[in-house]
């Protein structure tokens, strides 16, 4: 389990898709976030998203945390050949960019020690040309990388990401550059 030297907690596999057939698994899970949160990272390529959403879902109303792992391209070592996507997934990405990860999530720090005065909203985003524009998309996508996160991101997990943890300083800082 690649997960237990970088994270002291209870660690879920979901077995892939298998967790779209584990009604128990399921109901573990939404009695976790429920009564203590919980923390969801998956890989990030489309199957892992689909994971990540329906666990969202699953599990809506209760305090979830999402850590997001940066587009790293490569094959990993168990396999013959890259993935689809050509991305590497949680199980081969390295200590440190999970941690990162993990820290990026906000799990790990109450609201008050983020640092954020103020909240990113859709607004924002599409006065400085990350949303509904001309290039936004593209725009959007390099200013993920710059924060490590995976050009797959929705604008609403973004915007969570960006609030709980990044902090709206460091994102007009950053949103200037691009």
């Amino acid at each position: 389990m690649r997960l237990a030297p970088v994270l002291d907690a209870l660690i879920i596999e979901t077995d892939g898709f298998g967790i779209f057939n584990n009604k128990e698994k399921q109901r573990f899970i939404r009695r976790l976030a429920e009564e203590k949160g919980i923390l969801i990272l998956t890989d990030g390529d489309a199957a892992g998203f689909r994971i990540r959403a329906f666990l969202g879902s699953l599990t809506a109303g209760a305090k979830v945390y999402h850590a997001y792992i940066p587009d790293v391209y490569g094959k990993e070592k168990r396999k013959d050949r890259p993935s689809a996507e050509g991305k590497l997934g949680v199980e081969a990405i390295d200590t440190a960019l999970l941690k990162e990860a993990i820290e990026r999530s906000g799990v790990l720090l109450e609201a008050s020690e983020t640092g954020k005065t103020d909240e990113i909203t859709v607004a924002d985003l599409y006065a400085d040309g990350f949303s509904g524009g001309e290039n936004s998309a593209v725009r959007r996508r390099a200013l993920l990388r710059h924060f490590g996160l995976p050009e797959r991101l929705s604008t609403s997990s973004f915007l969570k990401v960006v609030n709980s943890f990044i902090g709206a300083a460091a994102y007009r800082e950053a949103a200037g550059k691009y």
